[in-house]
């Protein structure tokens, strides 16, 4: 009865850790619209609609300024005849290819500039006629049209000024008048340019950002299934191992597949706390207010890992040399994962009746060394991080970029004679500003 309430106990206890590792995963990646996330874009058809919608918007207004502030200044203009129905349809003519301005940026100019300058050789008064002609010229100069936007300054230049003169009563402009229009003109394209020229740079800079932030999520994608790979490798090879032998030994001997049993539940315990750490590490706020509810995995945890790995029936010991001292936080946690990942692949593959993990403290480098006396690499992967021999692994591949990533060396092959070796070299010369680790791996068994 007493088994059978314990057996209860510790089902209710897996089953609520894995409750809360599933409402956990389930939180990190669909709770963000239920926390009041952004949530997707909005499609492309809505955006060019609101788009078209504004433009439509813009033209109008243009269109509706020229004609009536024309038509009241050609109160004051006795040279000129009122604003005529000519007059107006090519006022109007000129504010309307705004509309296609975002997608036709040439042909919206050039129409624009025809029927802004036929309304000028005409005899209807002037006004603020070049509203429409502005915004199609910031329009196409920004678009990268520069060429076409200064050369048809020089165009305007000589139609706005020299035209007209030729065929009507009006008088040649004198020298000022010529060289104003110049300036005037010669300061429209310096500010248009200004403006395309700023706007190019913004654009870049969010392009820039853009491709940042894809790398960073590639780079945290890369860690976090480095992270889960490591987490679940090596305890779920413990499981399978354990449960191997407790299989074995529950016809013949079961009173001796207890151990075997008790090493499947630490082993199942352990790969839940860490997996639950990683989890809450990705819920974290951006800044940094939720806290993980286990400290990350590091050289503390040496001790604990050689007990499992002994458990499993692997002979393992742990050598330190040197004076043992805290190390940067991403060197802690790579030495820590090389011999979870060098061990697992000497459980799963090797054969292997020893082992040795041998940590090696040098002035600027940590030496992480994993030895074992199995088939050596006949069984193991290459060091060149290619495809291992077995499926799917990424066991070498994983342990080199987390070594190349901090900038250390890193080493995978047979051993002389028999087994296999693993040597990673991780750069420590930081260490001074990294705070304290916890316990001292030497001081494990």
């Amino acid at each position: 009865m007493a088994t059978t309430d314990r057996a209860r106990a510790t089902h209710a206890d897996a089953a609520g850790t894995a409750d809360s590792t599933a409402d956990s995963t389930a939180d990190s990646t669909g709770g963000g619209l239920a926390r009041g996330g952004a949530g997707p874009p909005l499609p492309g058809r809505a955006r060019r609609t609101g788009g078209w919608w504004r433009e439509l918007a813009i033209a109008i207004a243009v269109a509706a300024f020229q004609v009536l502030v024309t038509r009241k200044a050609g109160d004051n203009q006795p040279e000129h005849h009122g604003l005529d129905a000519l007059g107006v349809v090519l006022l109007v003519t000129a504010a309307a290819p705004l509309v296609i301005r975002r997608r036709w940026p040439v042909a919206t100019y050039l129409m624009t500039f025809a029927a802004t300058l036929a309304y000028w050789l005409t005899d209807n008064p002037r006004g603020p006629v070049f509203v429409a002609l502005i915004i199609a010229f910031q329009t196409v100069a920004s678009s990268g049209y520069r060429l076409l936007a200064w050369g048809s300054l020089a165009v305007g230049y000589v139609a706005f000024a020299w035209v007209r003169p030729i065929y009507s009563d009006e008088p040649w402009p004198n020298l000022a008048q010529g060289l104003g229009l110049a300036a005037w003109l010669l300061v429209l394209g310096t500010v248009v340019e200004i403006v395309s020229t700023r706007r190019e740079r913004a654009a870049e800079l969010r392009h820039t950002q853009a491709e940042e932030a894809r790398r960073r999520a590639s780079e945290e994608r890369l860690l976090i299934a480095r992270e889960l790979h490591d987490v679940l490798a090596h305890n779920i090879s413990l499981i399978n191992v354990q449960a191997g032998v407790a299989l074995h030994l529950l016809d013949e001997r079961p009173d001796q597949a207890r151990p075997a049993l008790a090493a499947i539940k630490d082993a199942s315990k352990e790969a839940l706390g860490e997996l639950r750490s990683v989890l809450d590490i990705l819920r974290q706020a951006d800044d940094g207010s939720r806290a993980p509810r286990a400290p990350t995995a590091g050289l503390r945890d040496l001790g604990g890992l050689v007990e499992r790995t002994r458990a499993a029936g692997l002979d393992v010991r742990l050598e330190i040399e040197g004076e043992a001292r805290p190390v940067p936080a991403g060197v802690d946690l790579a030495a820590f994962r090389i011999a979870q990942e060098a061990l697992t692949n000497v459980v799963r593959h090797a054969a292997a009746d020893r082992a040795t993990v041998r940590l090696t403290y040098g002035d600027d480098e940590l030496r992480v060394q994993v030895d074992d006396d199995g088939r050596g690499a006949a069984a193991a992967p290459p060091a060149s991080g290619d495809p291992p021999a077995h499926p799917g692994g990424r066991g070498v591949a994983g342990m080199q970029e987390r070594v190349h990533a901090l900038g250390g060396r890193f080493e995978a092959g047979p051993r002389p004679g028999r087994g296999f070796r693993v040597r990673a070299f991780l750069p420590i010369a930081a260490a001074p500003d990294t705070p304290p680790q916890g316990d001292d791996p030497a001081s494990r068994p």
